[in-house]
């Protein structure tokens, strides 16, 4: 790693640390600057502005990256296996990202921001859709509208992540583990066919 890059994951993440503490509008790129050791100039010189610099910490941070990496390289076209393995690196994403998620959520000025951000989730319904199609020509799952099966999955999992960060524990005592096995079961058993139950037994 290069002195440039670590300076700017260092800013990244600490301007996602401040933003989250004080909000976007109550932190200044100099607040930024000190806290990260390094001069405001070299902020200016890396991002050129604050809201550039939160625009490439969602690009550095999100999951689309890392998304794709485990689509192309990790997946066993096993549905069980494949949905579990998914879901667990999306929440384990997510958990690493809560500042960040948290910074867009609270601020109203971040609006366009927001819909940039939009950019991971649909990568991630493309990568599923195309998943969930390559399953049913495989005759792993049953035909079923491929983008909706896709979205169903990811706002389960998202409906998850933010009952976490609001305290999700004051509600159920439900364990996240709880959660991942139980859900990838219902898809399971949903989506199954008849001819691979039998299969599996």
């Amino acid at each position: 790693m290069t002195e440039s890059t670590t300076n700017r994951d260092r800013l990244m993440l600490t301007a996602i640390d401040l933003m989250a503490e004080k909000g976007y509008q109550g932190v200044t790129t100099k607040e930024i600057a000190a806290a990260a050791g390094v001069i405001e100039m070299t902020l200016f010189r890396q991002f050129g502005t604050k809201l550039q610099l939160l625009e490439q910490a969602i690009d550095r941070f999100h999951y689309a990256g890392e998304m794709e990496e485990l689509f192309s390289t990790r997946l066993i076209w096993s549905l069980r296996e494949d949905l579990l393995r998914i879901t667990r690196a999306y929440h384990d994403i997510m958990d690493r990202n809560r500042k960040l998620v948290l910074v867009m959520l609270r601020s109203a000025e971040l609006s366009d921001l927001r819909d940039r951000a939009q950019d991971h989730p649909r990568q991630l319904q493309q990568l599923l859709t195309a998943y969930f199609q390559e399953m049913h020509r495989q005759g792993k799952v049953k035909a079923i509208d491929s983008e909706a099966q896709a979205m169903a999955f990811m706002w389960m999992n998202y409906g998850a992540f933010i009952s976490r960060l609001h305290n999700a524990d004051l509600i159920t005592a439900v364990s996240q583990e709880q959660f991942l096995q139980t859900s990838i079961a219902l898809f399971v058993d949903a989506l199954t066919p008849m001819n691979e139950r039998i299969k599996e037994r």
